[in-house]
């Protein structure tokens, strides 16, 4: 049976709150480890936890963790989505991961699904105990290919606008300007197209989720460069994706600016059919723990 383990650590001083998954109920034996890490503006109960549990069903000590600012985790920065601070807290967990003596340090490893996934690319440019990576639905893009999810540039502009105004409210009072993160027809919200998976408590709407953005963010999401620093990652990498998921060009475009070890899965299926539904998950995870196997043996 697989055991639900809360803890905390530390990331920029700030405290990070975790689960450990693990199939074992004692902390005495060794394991690889996983850490998983969602899409933009979630929170760990979303699509990690999904992740978590079946990864610990298959021998792996899987950890999920909030971001600062999101979830149970502190920070005063509240549902900003500020890419470089995520890399530095996706760091700290495998640093902290690699001091437990229940991990096996030679053996950790990491899946980022949807956004976090090009986040992890400049985690791994760095000194890191990752060993191995697997992207599944990742979401890479630049300025260029992001905008036309905004309505181009003049959509685009729109947002930064807005992002430099919550900015100056909040060196004026201290004040974050909050928008939903989730809002069909509000092109104030992150997400402002239809999408189940947040709209169904049964799926991505959970309690724990607050549906909040920091308007501030925009002046970091859509100004990220999410391909580049694919070309120094040698970590060995596993890219899982399909037509139906979002931004395939990039994806590939991606997969071939890495530097080590990798391989590409193209699979079918939809973006968010990768966040929790079991044929997707599944076979996700088959290519995960395959790749793991080989590459952490």
């Amino acid at each position: 049976m697989v055991q639900e383990i809360p803890t905390l650590f530390v990331s920029q001083g700030v405290p990070l709150i975790a689960r450990v998954f693990r199939e074992p109920a004692n902390l005495t034996q060794r394991q690889p480890a996983v850490i998983v890490t969602g899409s933009w503006l979630t929170v760990k109960e979303q699509m990690p936890a999904l992740y978590a549990r079946q990864l610990a069903a298959h021998g792996f000590t899987a950890f999920t963790f909030d971001f600062a600012g999101f979830g149970e985790s502190g920070g005063a920065l509240r549902n900003a989505e500020m890419p470089l601070s995520k890399v530095e807290d996706m760091r700290s967990a495998a640093l902290y991961l690699a001091s437990q003596s229940f991990v096996d340090p030679k053996r950790i490893a990491l899946v980022s699904i949807c956004a976090s996934a090009q986040y992890a690319l400049r985690v791994l440019q760095r000194d890191t105990p990752i060993r191995a990576f697997a992207s599944v639905a990742g979401w890479f893009h630049d300025g260029a290919s992001v905008a036309p999810f905004y309505g181009g540039d003049r959509g685009v502009a729109l947002r930064i606008g807005r992002g430099v105004q919550a900015l100056a409210v909040f060196v004026k009072t201290g004040k974050l300007t909050t928008v939903p993160a989730y809002a069909p027809g509000d092109d104030r919200a992150g997400i402002h197209f239809e999408l189940e998976y947040y709209a169904n408590p049964e799926r991505g709407a959970v309690p724990s989720w607050l549906n909040q953005m920091a308007e501030l963010s925009w002046l970091h999401w859509l100004n990220y460069d999410g391909l580049s620093a694919a070309s120094s990652v040698t970590t060995p990498t596993l890219v899982m994706h399909s037509d139906g998921c979002a931004l395939p060009e990039n994806a590939k475009k991606m997969y071939e600016l890495l530097a080590g070890q990798k391989t590409l899965a193209w699979l079918d299926g939809t973006q968010s059919d990768y966040y929790d539904q079991p044929k997707h998950v599944t076979a996700a995870l088959e290519h995960v723990t395959a790749w793991f196997s080989e590459v952490m043996s």
